[in-house]
């Protein structure tokens, strides 16, 4: 049996894995494993953002509050995806909720120790921050396209 470390699984995320290795070696430093049951929380909207995973095995589902009751899922994540963005940008607030959908392994990376990293090497802060700024941009398509189908389809009164 090979075993990966932290840097090996990093090569295989898309977006993580231009990086380069000496890059990945650096992030896997503020790296660790962690799990959560089905239908366990990650992180809550607005609490303190300290940190981003990578989904090894399982689901996890973004979630907005609605103002009557039951969230709204606005994507679904799986193996291999990056989770959560919040820790790279002022005021380091979620934005949103992220569950668990099924028994999950993560890797988890703490947010501090990589703003720390990105400030001592910038080369690294600014490969960072392209890779999440294209994940935003990918989630926000995303969720323009199911606002699409949810209210493009309906015609006037």
């Amino acid at each position: 049996m090979t075993v990966r470390t932290i840097a090996d699984e990093l090569a295989r995320v898309p977006g993580l894995d231009r990086l380069g290795r000496p890059h990945l070696e650096t992030i896997s430093g503020c790296g660790t494993t962690a799990g959560f049951a089905a239908g366990e929380y990650l992180f809550r909207e607005d609490e303190q953002a300290d940190s981003f995973y990578v989904i090894r095995h399982g689901t996890v589902s973004l979630e907005v509050h609605t103002p009557h009751g039951s969230p709204i899922v606005i994507e679904t994540l799986h193996d291999g995806e990056l989770v959560g963005w919040s820790w790279l940008f002022e005021p380091y607030r979620w934005h949103f909720d992220a569950r668990a959908t099924e028994s999950t392994r993560l890797l988890a990376f703490d947010g501090a120790c990589l703003r720390g990293k990105c400030d001592a090497d910038h080369e690294l802060g600014y490969a960072l921050m392209r890779t999440f700024a294209a994940q935003m941009v990918e989630r926000l398509q995303s969720t323009r396209i199911r606002l699409l189908d949810l209210y493009g389809s309906r015609t006037p009164a």
